[in-house]
């Protein structure tokens, strides 16, 4: 065991504070990761807050992490120590399943192993990469290109992947036309993921207050979903639409924007049920669909993508003592794009 210091949430809805918490000695295939930034993900809030249920505590947030190698089991053959590296939201799965012998972890039959929040196949409870260090399993260690400096890195582990999943399963690229819901934190990497795609790509968001910054990442088109002549216009337009807020959506309105059998995928969230006319899919042959993060091999060809294409996320670079300030202005949409916590800091 090694003991590091971490930022926790003592209780739900507790703001978070300084602490310790206890890794576990490096096992045959374990990585010991020296983590360098950790970005700050809504969902990290939804669970603090007990949003989306019933949590664990205390409770270490963070699944966006970007590190160096500091420590190998003896049976690693994935990696080095001195290696950059990155964990996203998982850590384990059963491996047995269909879908994870297909390289689809985030499926997994029984419930892949959260990096926080989650119980370890020993029991204990997993802690996030509000920390200094994490040991994982290296079927779950992601190796970070050399193209990509590491903070901007951290939010591709979350951020990224949950973009470039839907963009790639829905076949965005050239000729195709893709709107992106919310101009936040996942939503700027979709708008750079499918820029760099090939797609045509359109932004809907409340206001036109971010248009600028949506078109110098890469949008083609801006429009606010405040504006009912938006609909009126867009009527029709797209063949995949990608939600990445986690408010509920007029689903009626938006699915009315896709071509015939186009798609309306969510990665957003929303904390609480919606509802839905079917007849807003049966005219069109439209589908409503979720997605959730990527797998392994998924993730690691995203990094590879976005080291190609020059893509990292925008962000807003703190300290660990100010993240329950950044929570807030998570919530108050007042961050461009994503807040990545400095572990040095902690």
């Amino acid at each position: 065991m090694t003991t590091v210091a971490a930022y926790a949430a003592p209780a739900a809805k507790a703001p978070l504070e300084r602490t310790t918490i206890e890794r576990r000695a490096v096992r045959e295939h374990d990585v010991l990761i020296d983590i360098k930034f950790a970005g700050i993900c809504h969902s990290d809030i939804h669970q603090v807050r007990e949003g989306w249920g019933e949590a664990i505590f205390p409770m270490v947030p963070g699944h966006e992490i970007a590190g160096i190698v500091s420590e190998v089991g003896p049976g690693v053959t994935k990696f080095a120590v001195g290696d950059r590296v990155g964990v996203g939201c998982m850590v384990d799965s059963c491996r047995e399943c269909d879908n994870c012998k297909a390289g689809q972890e985030q499926y997994c039959a029984s419930g892949n192993i959260g990096t926080y929040n989650g119980m370890g196949k020993d029991g204990e409870p997993t802690y996030g990469g509000y920390s200094e260090k994490i040991v994982v399993d290296e079927d779950f260690v992601l190796g970070i290109p050399e193209g990509i400096a590491l903070d901007e890195a951290a939010p591709l582990l979350c951020a990224g992947i949950t973009t470039y999943s839907p963009l790639k399963h829905w076949n965005a690229g050239p000729g195709k036309k893709v709107a992106v819901v919310g101009m936040g934190g996942l939503g700027h990497m979709a708008v750079k993921l499918a820029h760099a795609l090939g797609a045509e790509v359109t932004v809907l968001s409340q206001s036109l207050r971010k248009k600028d910054d949506g078109l110098k990442l890469g949008a083609d088109h801006y429009y606010a979903t405040s504006d009912p002549a938006t609909f009126e216009q867009l009527a029709g337009t797209f063949d995949l639409i990608v939600s990445t807020v986690s408010a509920p959506l007029d689903f009626g309105a938006y699915l009315g924007l896709l071509r015939t059998d186009g798609a309306l995928v969510n990665v957003g969230a929303p904390e609480e049920p919606v509802s839905l006319n079917l007849f807003s899919l049966l005219g069109g042959r439209k589908t409503l669909a979720g997605s959730m993060i990527g797998g392994i091999r998924e993730t690691q060809e995203m990094l590879d993508f976005c080291a190609e294409h020059g893509i990292g996320a925008e962000i807003e670079l703190i300290s660990a003592s100010e993240v329950n300030e950044a929570y807030e202005r998570v919530l108050a949409s007042d961050v461009r794009y994503r807040f990545v916590i400095d572990t040095a800091t902690i």
